[in-house]
C-alpha cells in the first residue's frame, strides 16, 4: 500500500484591529428627538434581538481564520444559539484550532478540511468540511474518518504507521473509478488498484476507488501516482484521502466512500482548499 503528508504555506499575516468608537456628543435638540424616536421605536415592537441572516457568497475574499477569538465569545442574553450565536452565524474561527494550526492556514483559503484524531497515537478521527461565507467559517457534516496505525507524529518517516501532522494543500485527484464530477484535476488510472488484507485483516479492494493527494511531499499539479519525493524518499510521501476499508492506514486519512465521493464533489481549487490534520492536542496548540 502507498505510503500515505507535509508541504504546506505558512501564512504570517497578523490579525485584523477595529478602530474603537469614539464618544458621540448631541446637542440638546437632538438629543430630544433621538429619545422621541427611541419609545416610538418601543411602542411599535421593534428589538434588537434578531441575527443576520448571513448567507454564503462565493465570489467574497473573506478573512483568514487568524481572527481574534474574542470574536466569537458569547454574548449574554443574544438570541440564536447556546453559544450566543444567531443560529445562522457562522464562527470567525475554525473550532479546535489553536493559534498555531490556524496561523498555518494559507491567508486565501476558503475551504478547510479538519480532520481530528481522538489523541496521539489512536488511529480513529473525524473529519469535518469548513468553508468560508465572507464573515465566518461555515461547518459540513461530520465524518468518521481512520489515520494512520500509530496515531499522529509532528516527523513523518517513511514507514513509521503514522500521520503527518499540519496543513496541507489539497490540488490534485483521482481513482480506480470515472470522475464523478470533481472540479480538482482528477486522474482515472488503473494504477490505482489495491489488493491484499490491511492491518486488521480487512480487504483493501476498492480503497483507491477515490483518492485526493495531499500535499506533502510531492509536487502539486501532477497526479497522485506521481512518485516525486522533494523532500526524499526517507521522509515519506503518497499521503491520500481515500476510501476507508475499515481499518487503520499506513499514514493516509480514510473516509466511507460516500463521504469521499462527496468531498471531491465539494472541492473547488478556485476556493485554495487544505487539509488540516493532527491529534486534536496538537490542533488546540
Amino acid at each position: 500500500m502507498i505510503d500515505c503528508p507535509d508541504r504546506a504555506p505558512r501564512a504570517a499575516s497578523g490579525a485584523a484591529r477595529r478602530p474603537s468608537a469614539g464618544p458621540v456628543r448631541l446637542r440638546t435638540g437632538v438629543w430630544l428627538r433621538a429619545v422621541v424616536l427611541v419609545v416610538l421605536a418601543a411602542l411599535a415592537g421593534c428589538g434588537a434581538g434578531s441575527g443576520t441572516d448571513v448567507r454564503d457568497d462565493p465570489a467574497a475574499t473573506g478573512s483568514t481564520a487568524r481572527e481574534n477569538p474574542s470574536a466569537t465569545a458569547p454574548v449574554a442574553g443574544a438570541a440564536g444559539t447556546a453559544q450566543g450565536r444567531p443560529a445562522t452565524e457562522a464562527p470567525a474561527v475554525i473550532p479546535g484550532l489553536g493559534p498555531r494550526a490556524r496561523a498555518w492556514i494559507p491567508a486565501g483559503a476558503r475551504q478547510v478540511l479538519v480532520v481530528t484524531g481522538r489523541d496521539r497515537n489512536a488511529n480513529h478521527s473525524e473529519a469535518v468540511l469548513y468553508r468560508h461565507t465572507g464573515t465566518g467559517w461555515e461547518a459540513g457534516p461530520v465524518w468518521p474518518a481512520r489515520n494512520a496505525l500509530k496515531g499522529w507524529t509532528d516527523d513523518h518517516r517513511a514507514g513509521d504507521l503514522r500521520s503527518p501532522i499540519g496543513v496541507y494543500t489539497l490540488s490534485d485527484a483521482g481513482g480506480l473509478l470515472p470522475d464523478p464530477g470533481a472540479r480538482l484535476p482528477y486522474d482515472r488510472s488503473d494504477g490505482f488498484v489495491v489488493s491484499g488484507t490491511g492491518f486488521e485483516g480487512e480487504p483493501l479492494e476498492g480503497s483507491f476507488d477515490y483518492v485526493v493527494a495531499i500535499d506533502y511531499n510531492r509536487e502539486p499539479g501532477t497526479s497522485p501516482l506521481d512518485l516525486t519525493r522533494p523532500l526524499g524518499a526517507d521522509r515519506g510521501g503518497g499521503i491520500w484521502l481515500h476510501v476507508d476499508h475499515d481499518g487503520p492506514t499506513q499514514g493516509c486519512v480514510s473516509l466511507r466512500e460516500q463521504h469521499m465521493r462527496d468531498l471531491l464533489l465539494a472541492l473547488d481549487p478556485a476556493l485554495r482548499p487544505v487539509v488540516v490534520m493532527g491529534d486534536a492536542a496538537s490542533l488546540r496548540a
